[in-house]
C-alpha cells in the first residue's frame, strides 16, 4: 500500500478539530458548503461521491481522496465505478490541459508581437 490511508483519515480528523477550536467559522462555512448539495436528491449520494472523488484526484488532495472514498464506498459504489469516474477525471485532466495549452501560445504571441 502507498500509504496507511486509515491512519492518514485519522490524523487528518484530529488536526481538523485542532483546526475548527482555531477557526470555528472556517469550518462551520465548509460544512455549510459540504452539507448543501446533500440536501437534493437528483444526483443521489453516491453520484456525489464518485465526483468527488473525480475532483479530488483533478485537485491532487489527499485528504479529500480518502474522506470521499469512505463515503463513496458507504454510499454502495464498486471498485469498477470508482475505476469509471477516475478515468473521467484522468481524461478530464489531459484535456485541460491540452486547452489551457493553446493559452500559452496566446500568451507567446501576445509577448512576441510585444517586443517587435
Amino acid at each position: 500500500m502507498m500509504l496507511d490511508w486509515n491512519g492518514y483519515q485519522k490524523a487528518i480528523g484530529g488536526r481538523l478539530g485542532e483546526l475548527a477550536k482555531l477557526s470555528p467559522d472556517t469550518v462551520k462555512g465548509y460544512m455549510t458548503l459540504s452539507a448543501a448539495n446533500a440536501q437534493t436528491t437528483h444526483l443521489g449520494e453516491k453520484t456525489r461521491q464518485l465526483i468527488s472523488l473525480a475532483v479530488a484526484v483533478t485537485t491532487r488532495c489527499d485528504g479529500c481522496i480518502v474522506f470521499h472514498t469512505d463515503a463513496a464506498l458507504k454510499a454502495g459504489a464498486s471498485k469498477e465505478e470508482i475505476s469509471e469516474a477516475l478515468g473521467v477525471a484522468v481524461a478530464m485532466n489531459a484535456g485541460a490541459a491540452l486547452i489551457y495549452s493553446t493559452r500559452v501560445l496566446d500568451a507567446v504571441e501576445a509577448k512576441t508581437a510585444a517586443i517587435k
